[in-house]
């Protein structure tokens, strides 16, 4: 089997990251002719706004691990940040946190997503991303786990969606060791702005969205966007690399 590419080096060296959304109840048939339309690093299933079953999702992320491509898995709600280990171990590779405003919610979604000494994720998971590739056997002797554990560290890719001006205001707040990316969410941000209209980022999405981009430069961080393959060059010349589109859009 060929080793799943690792998405958080890619990103590290700015990259272009495309990703495809695929339906959560999505069979194998149905990957493999949405994964025809472009050349996608990543592939992705929302659990916030669709329904969710464990089940299911580890065996997508077992069929993605064959191909082999890394599953993007946006949690129903900032608040089961406790959950990540759990969730990371039925597959995915990319964790992210919807509506993040907290930075106890950063600060918790890092201490779950990765293993000591960097976080406190529990060791466990016969689905996890990496097993069959490390050939980690079940229970592990102590130098295979600390391999695979080291390996994670440097594999997994923690995101945070950032969804209202306060926090677009606290990306440089959000931005601690271990976050990779934060993800823009004009839906809920539309709304927000509309609450806050005398704010100077409640002007437009354009100007939100160059601010934010700004604060993650200044703050080493990557901005990924929801987008459309039509609209895909006009947000490369913002200076933005990392993409989520519908397929065949």
């Amino acid at each position: 089997m060929t080793e799943i590419k690792n998405l958080k080096e890619k990103i590290r060296n700015n990259s272009i990251i495309i990703g495809v959304r695929i339906p959560w109840n999505a069979d194998i048939n149905q990957i493999d002719e949405i994964l025809t339309y472009d050349k996608y690093d990543f592939m992705s299933i929302d659990s916030q706004h669709s329904p969710f079953e464990e089940s299911r999702l580890a065996k997508i992320c077992e069929y993605a691990h064959d191909l082999p491509i890394p599953v993007h898995f946006r949690i129903k709600h900032s608040k089961i940040t406790y959950l990540i280990g759990n969730l990371l171990d039925l597959g995915p590779s990319i964790i992210e946190i919807p509506q993040t405003e907290e930075i106890t919610t950063v600060k918790d979604a890092v201490d779950n997503f990765y293993y000591p000494p960097e976080g406190k994720r529990s060791w466990g998971g016969e689905f996890r991303v990496g097993v069959e590739e490390k050939h980690l056997v079940f229970p592990a002797d102590l130098d295979v786990r600390n391999e695979y554990m080291k390996w994670w560290n440097e594999f997994g890719v923690l995101m945070l969606q950032i969804e209202s001006i306060n926090a677009i205001e606290n990306i440089k707040n959000f931005s601690i060791k271990g976050v990779d990316c934060v993800s823009w969410g004009p839906n809920d941000l539309e709304v927000d702005r509309q609450a806050n209209k005398d704010h100077p980022l409640s002007i437009s999405n354009e100007k939100a969205l160059e601010y934010a981009l700004n604060e993650c430069y200044k703050s080493g961080i990557k901005l990924m966007v929801r987008n459309s393959k039509k609209e895909r060059n006009k947000y490369l010349d913002m200076g933005i690399n990392i993409f989520l589109e519908s397929p065949g859009n």
